[in-house]
């Protein structure tokens, strides 16, 4: 079994914790180290039991807390080479470099990542398994999902998922048109009509959570997303968790069971040829 603790997700901040086999990863640190701590705390998570932090990128809201928490903790931090070359602060404890053809292990935690076309240093979507096989894909800034993405996130027992914006919000929003064109390009993030259309092509039976994160202030809203997101999941057959990760508070946590994984394994070999 394994818990998935969303701590919280938006521009101001990212973060979520794994809980599995008596150990805690925690991937993005987009809080302050103390806000991280805070947030923990309120969710009965016990962070001495954490065994690293894997970031997907170095910008702020996904890496502000990182390093001093890192020390905190006496931890490693794991991320591509770029991302930990552009981290602002180096802190003393080891620093691993992830590649798309070296995970890495955490303690009981296997964490591979891939490539992602956001504009950062080195970008990846990030997806972490446990020992008894439960495996958690994180991407909540996309651009836009590649190959490399689309095979990492490949037989997930749950997803972190950008919904960043919906395409009407943001063409009639206050942003200048340069902004926009950012947000909705190749190396910006992911409309929640992409994240359905990625959501329908990633379920499979044994997807028991999905997460819709990072989602816009001015250009999106939980209704939208979720509704935007549902339709595509309920018509591919997902029976699962459907929830929608806001910036102030964190999320009740999700459990992922190998019950489920086991049972979803048994529906696909009882489907006729």
């Amino acid at each position: 079994m394994a818990t998935l603790h969303v701590l919280g997700s938006g521009s101001r901040g990212n973060c979520c914790a794994i809980e599995a086999d008596g150990a805690v990863i925690l991937v993005d640190a987009g809080f302050s180290a103390r806000e991280v701590e805070r947030r923990a705390q309120r969710a009965g998570l016990d962070l001495g039991t954490t065994c690293g932090i894997a970031l997907t990128h170095e910008h702020g809201d996904h890496a502000q807390g990182a390093v001093r928490l890192a020390d905190r903790l006496r931890v490693p931090i794991v991320a591509s080479a770029g991302t930990l070359a552009a981290l602002k602060s180096r802190g003393s404890t080891p620093r691993l470099t992830l590649s798309g053809s070296a995970p890495r292990e955490l303690g009981p935690f296997l964490v591979e990542g891939a490539s992602t076309s956001h504009d950062a240093a080195e970008p990846m979507a990030l997806a972490v398994s446990t020992t008894d096989g439960l495996r958690i894909g994180y991407a909540t800034d996309l651009g836009r999902p590649n190959t490399a993405v689309r095979w990492l996130f490949r037989n997930l027992s749950a997803v972190v998922l950008e919904a960043n914006y919906d395409e009407v919000l943001l063409r009639t929003s206050p942003y200048p048109v340069v902004v926009q064109q950012r947000i909705a390009g190749f190396s910006g993030h992911l409309s929640n009509g992409d994240a359905a259309e990625l959501l329908r092509e990633l379920f499979h039976p044994g997807l028991q959570a999905v997460v819709l994160a990072h989602l816009s202030q001015q250009c999106n809203t939980p209704d939208h997303a979720r509704d935007a997101v549902a339709v595509a999941l309920r018509e591919a057959g997902f029976q699962g968790r459907l929830e929608v990760a806001g910036q102030a508070l964190g999320m009740d946590p999700i459990e992922l069971t190998v019950e489920w994984a086991a049972g979803a394994a048994g529906e696909v070999l009882q489907q006729p040829r």
